[in-house]
């Protein structure tokens, strides 16, 4: 293996777990900010359940009033039938009897519906209660463990990073401008060749090329992956062609282990 090639794998191990530890802290506060915005959701809902129910409350109290003055008139008629004189002012009242019996009727139904509106709006409110208790428990048990997390995940950053700072210049200029180079464009700089190909790409390596990869000393240059352009490397103890047990942890599982 290439003497910086090491170091990189060990490199490549912290650059991955400071960008993990950046999105997971990034993610901390979108986490807070969605239950937020859905417990405003959910209390707009139940707001508007609760003016669903005033309005249907209202609603029947003016029916109410309504039958009773229905109800009134036509009594008032009834007497008025008794000092009618002709025939003709007996049909009108009894029509206008009939008019306001059957006003009576229609909002009596009315009120029937409205009630049942309201105790379908009652269960939608005890629901819309639940959430709203449920969305802001939820936010407030993220707010106080995104507190926790993100304290714990910048003492782990800082650490990862002191640890990146003492290595970057323990590797040759040469090699860590390439290994930037990469990484910059194709997020990581180095795969694992196994089982004859890139293990980023999954592209197949040409035999040769993998020969070559397989025999090189310890002090021949890097080689790239021809399709993506990562640097490869070769740990024999994960190489699935050997059929051999691996009694050990792969190289660089065993050098970023040891570097953490």
């Amino acid at each position: 293996m290439h003497p910086d090639l090491e170091k990189m794998i060990v490199l490549q191990g912290l650059d991955v777990e400071a960008r993990r530890l950046n999105d997971e802290m990034a993610a901390l506060p979108r986490r807070a900010a969605k239950l937020a915005a859905e417990g405003d959701a959910a209390k707009k809902q139940l707001a508007a359940i609760v003016e669903g129910l005033q309005k249907e409350e209202a609603l029947r109290r003016r029916q109410e009033l309504d039958v009773k003055d229905h109800q009134q008139k036509a009594a008032r008629l009834r007497k008025q039938m008794d000092a009618v004189t002709t025939t003709a002012q007996a049909a009108a009242l009894e029509h206008e009897i009939a008019f306001a019996l059957g006003e009576v009727s229609r909002l009596e139904d009315a009120e029937l519906e409205s009630m049942e509106r309201t105790e379908a709006l009652e269960a939608q409110k005890k629901d819309a209660e639940e959430t709203v208790a449920n969305l802001t428990r939820r936010y407030e048990e993220e707010r106080a463990n995104g507190a926790e997390s993100l304290a714990r995940d910048r003492a782990l950053l800082a650490d990862v990073e002191a640890k990146r700072a003492e290595l970057r210049p323990q590797i040759g200029e040469a090699s860590l401008a390439t290994y930037d180079r990469i990484a910059k464009g194709r997020g990581t700089a180095l795969s694992e060749g196994v089982d004859q190909k890139c293990s980023a790409c999954q592209m197949m390596v040409r035999p040769q090329r993998w020969n070559d990869l397989r025999d090189r000393s310890n002090d021949e240059t890097m080689l790239a992956c021809e399709t993506c352009g990562r640097i490869l490397y070769w740990d024999p103890a994960r190489d699935a062609p050997q059929k051999k047990p691996a009694q050990t942890e792969s190289i660089a599982a065993s050098i970023v282990r040891a570097s953490l």
